[in-house]
């Protein structure tokens, strides 16, 4: 079958969900659209499932996320980006360090989980969730147990945070940039990190998703680590380790942030009219809202059956010392 074709139903049915949940939140303001496509898809995948034939094009919304967020660069000052950026970047690295230390021990002082199973969480936690879980699986050669295992726990508190981040925000009356930079550093996968975001606000949303741009940059620096690590655990010959990092850094590097970067700067050139970046706005915008239907189709519930305790209990103390903690010097530094 011509690739095309493969991924037309489910393309449609990202459409098709896309489009009823702003039918929806037009009759009832108070609903945000993104988060009704989340919940819309969530519920069509947990009752009556997806077709087969429908898979490979729902499948896509991870790709149709990445292009809105290089569409997005249209938006961003870069002033703006420059100003904030030094600090951010700095809060980016010392929260991965952080978190990546605070979770190794406690999965192996606390919890007492197996060393890969650890490593695994420690990565989704700390990055980019499943992303990492699987980037990292694949240079410590992890079995699919304890794959499954840090995905699922991982894929919990996605969409246990996804609803929560924005309630306590509101809770507690976080500023637009406060509220986005602290989804940004402390959420697990980039998908719902933007639509916790832009649920909350489109400022909000587009400063979790800088945010958390920031901290996928570090995952090929993690599967580089976690790969050597292991290796030389095994006591096995990975020759030339230069060459081992380069590659793996290349492989693992999330690509489209290089066209996030280029669009933002042709934007702050004035190459774009105003008319253009209304456009690419407004592109981005109907991006997402079909991205996140995706996102909600594929929260499918079966995948959390591998979810031990032990992974869990692990993920939620983590979570809740790094977000306390982030939120606070967000707060002191942002507000």
């Amino acid at each position: 079958m011509n690739p095309f074709r493969r991924v037309v139903p489910g393309l449609a049915l990202l459409l098709a969900v896309g489009l009823v949940a702003r039918l929806l939140t037009e009759s009832v303001p108070a609903i945000n659209h993104l988060i009704a496509a989340i919940v819309l898809g969530a519920v069509a995948t947990n009752t009556v499932g997806i077709p087969p034939v429908a898979a490979p094009g729902v499948a896509r919304h991870k790709l149709l996320l990445e292009v809105g967020i290089v569409l997005m660069g249209a938006k961003l000052a870069i002033d703006a980006v420059l100003g904030a950026g030094p600090t951010i970047l700095l809060l980016v690295v010392l929260t991965v360090s952080f978190s990546l230390l605070l979770v190794e021990f406690l999965a192996r002082n606390v919890f007492g989980l197996a060393e890969k199973i650890g490593s695994l969480v420690a990565a989704g936690a700390s990055i980019c969730g499943v992303s990492a879980v699987v980037a990292v699986a694949s240079g410590i050669d992890a079995d699919e147990e304890q794959i499954a295992y840090a995905v699922a726990a991982i894929l919990l508190f996605d969409a246990v945070t996804l609803f929560l981040y924005p309630a306590i925000g509101g809770l507690l009356g976080l500023s637009d940039v406060v509220f986005g930079i602290w989804a940004g550093l402390s959420m697990f996968s980039t998908g719902p990190v933007a639509a916790a975001g832009f649920a909350y606000s489109d400022t909000a949303g587009q400063w979790a998703t800088l945010t958390k741009l920031a901290r996928n940059l570090l995952i090929s620096a993690a599967v580089v680590l976690y790969s050597v690590y292991y290796a030389r655990k095994r006591a096995t010959q990975i020759g030339d380790t230069n060459r081992l990092s380069t590659m793996l850094l290349w492989e693992k590097f999330p690509k489209f942030i290089v066209g996030f970067a280029a669009v933002m700067l042709l934007a702050n050139l004035g190459v774009f009219s105003e008319a253009q970046q209304a456009s690419l706005q407004n592109a981005y915008q109907w991006l997402f809202l079909f991205a996140f239907a995706g996102l909600g189709l594929d929260m499918d519930l079966a995948k959390l059956r591998y979810a031990g305790t032990r992974p869990v209990a692990l993920t939620f103390v983590s979570l809740a010392i790094v977000s306390t903690t982030t939120l606070v010097v967000a707060h002191v530094l942002f507000a």
